[in-house]
């Protein structure tokens, strides 16, 4: 990538003996949105903080615009923050919320007016400006304090799980709305969650975060098909994991349970004998033979939910077990619990975890 955006550079961050960041390393491009996706502790958050100036790295640097901002104080950034708890000034009306920090950089009045108008336009709540916080639904309070991170017109626009505390309906309208208003703006932003599904539906780029490190960095087609490590595939998506003993290494081939797979390339220096752990991801997966699938296994239906238009079947392979989805059909009825039953996928679906 050349001249990055955005440039976080061997960056550590350790509190007395606990280092929760390690050698985290990352450029952005100009208008890039990235996501920074794992579970609760594993440092996304505070490698934004960092981003932000609200903490100090232990080591490494951090650059924007080719500018050196490692110690700087997050007023001198030009860098927009939107925190999960709205952070709203509870005495202040909306249009006095957003237009806080242009009073604090001093922009003339009728400057200000101006861009708070277009901000509340922005947001698609015009009529709302006299209003007060509390008389806001949450995901109108969180529009006005993405409003009020914009109006100054940052260089960068942090979101620091924006829409955790929201529905699970109003989440997803608003998440794409953050991304409408940011590839409008041509913002970079910065997007931290712990929300798989998140990540994937709004990224240019994902960064899996575990234990203070960034696992993976890649496109959201990246990260899902093609995981780096055993915990990016586990925890990105639903996964079927199949434990296999290397039957055959020098023709590349797995036994799982009484059946061989052939997994050409895949094995990795493994010998004969080895115990493989197998990734398949469930819409890899038909129930019965299909063309084009040079891989099969025999088992038992052990669970069968209906959901609507997808019929979500478990199907008990040995000591392993299996989910895939097949379509509703009105014409034929589901499986039966009890029924015996053969799967099929590729054999270039299959990852081999390390």
């Amino acid at each position: 990538m050349a001249d990055p955006f955005l440039s976080i550079q061997s960056v550590n961050k350790a509190f007395g003996q606990t280092t929760v960041v390690e050698n985290f390393n990352l450029e952005v491009e100009r208008g890039e949105f990235v996501s920074f996706l794992g579970p609760s502790g594993c440092g996304k958050t505070t490698v934004l903080r960092m981003v932000a100036g609200f903490e100090e790295p232990t080591g490494g640097r951090i650059f924007v615009g080719g500018k050196d901002i490692t110690f700087l104080k997050p007023n001198q950034r030009n860098v927009g923050m939107v925190f999960q708890a709205y952070a709203l000034f509870p005495n202040l009306t909306v249009a006095q919320n957003i237009g806080f920090g242009l009073k604090v950089a001093g922009v003339p009045k009728a400057e200000a007016d101006a861009r708070v108008a277009e901000m509340l336009e922005m947001i698609k709540l015009p009529q709302f400006g006299d209003r007060y916080p509390y008389q806001l639904s949450g995901g109108q309070q969180q529009r006005i304090a993405l409003a009020r991170a914009l109006a100054p017109k940052p260089k960068l626009l942090l979101l620091d799980e924006p829409l955790s505390a929201l529905d699970a309906k109003v989440r997803v309208s608003l998440r794409e709305e953050i991304r409408a208003i940011q590839k409008r703006l041509g913002i970079t932003t910065i997007f931290v969650t712990h929300d798989q599904e998140e990540a994937l539906s709004i990224s240019d780029r994902i960064a899996v975060m575990y234990s203070g490190k960034a696992e993976q960095v890649g496109t959201p087609f990246e990260i899902y098909n093609r995981p780096a490590t055993k915990f990016v595939a586990n925890f990105v998506g639903t996964l079927n994991v199949l434990e296999g003993t290397v039957s055959d290494a020098g023709a590349g081939k797995v036994r799982v349970n009484s059946e061989e797979i052939a997994l050409k390339g895949k094995l990795n220096g493994s010998k004969t004998g080895d115990t493989l752990s197998l990734a398949l991801r469930p819409e890899a997966i038909s129930l019965g033979r299909r063309p084009g699938n040079d891989a099969s296994l025999s088992g038992e239906i052990s669970d069968v939910h209906f959901l609507g238009s997808v019929i979500r079947v478990r199907v008990g392979v040995g000591e392993n077990s299996i989910s895939l989805d097949t379509f509703n059909s009105p014409t034929t009825p589901p499986p039966a619990v009890g029924e015996k039953a053969e799967i099929s996928f590729s054999s270039g679906d299959v990852l081999v975890l390390h």
